[in-house]
């Protein structure tokens, strides 16, 4: 069992049903799936960069990303309807404890100049966002073999009926969230 997932049933379950004043387990917000994403603007002139995106993804998530597509044409930028634009991955169950608890434990802290994750970064029904600009921060990535540098979208999917709630289950779960 992943420590993060042991973390959560142990420590966190009691500490939301007190917080929350809920008896049920099933009742208190929990993580739902996380979803990780990067964009490849340069991929419609270089396929190399978008299969790089791919695999540092596929390596990082454990499981094999996906190829993403653009929805619609825009002229400004090049891009027809169909184009290879990103890659993303869906993680549940025990790849996504996994993966949080690197994200939590090893990845944040290696982020240059970091205060702490953005507080306000909430979708209004519980939900994170947030960005790394860098995929150098896992230490799964090797820096030597990186040509092309690529930022990620990282949102995790909770459970919770809003902000507060979110807010304490990841807060529970180890998040480093700023101070206001």
């Amino acid at each position: 069992m992943s420590r993060l997932l042991e973390r959560y049933r142990n420590e966190v379950v009691p500490s939301l049903s007190k917080e929350l004043g809920r008896k049920n387990a099933l009742s208190l917000p929990r993580v739902q799936k996380v979803i990780v994403s990067m964009g490849v603007g340069q991929a419609s002139q270089d396929r190399k960069r978008l299969e790089e995106a791919s695999g540092h993804l596929t390596k990082l998530a454990g499981q094999k990303a996906q190829i993403t597509r653009a929805r619609q044409s825009i002229a400004g930028f090049r891009l027809r309807e169909g184009m290879e634009v990103g890659c993303r991955v869906t993680l549940r169950g025990q790849r996504m404890y996994e993966f949080l608890d690197r994200l939590i434990s090893i990845a944040l802290p290696r982020v240059r100049d970091f205060r702490g994750l953005n507080p306000k970064s909430f979708d209004g029904h519980g939900n994170y966002n947030m960005g790394l600009t860098e995929q150098l921060v896992f230490p799964e990535i090797d820096a030597d073999k990186v040509s092309n540098i690529h930022g990620m979208n990282i949102t995790v999917v909770t459970t919770a009926e809003n902000n507060q709630e979110g807010h304490l289950l990841l807060k529970e779960l180890g998040m480093p969230f700023r101070e206001n």
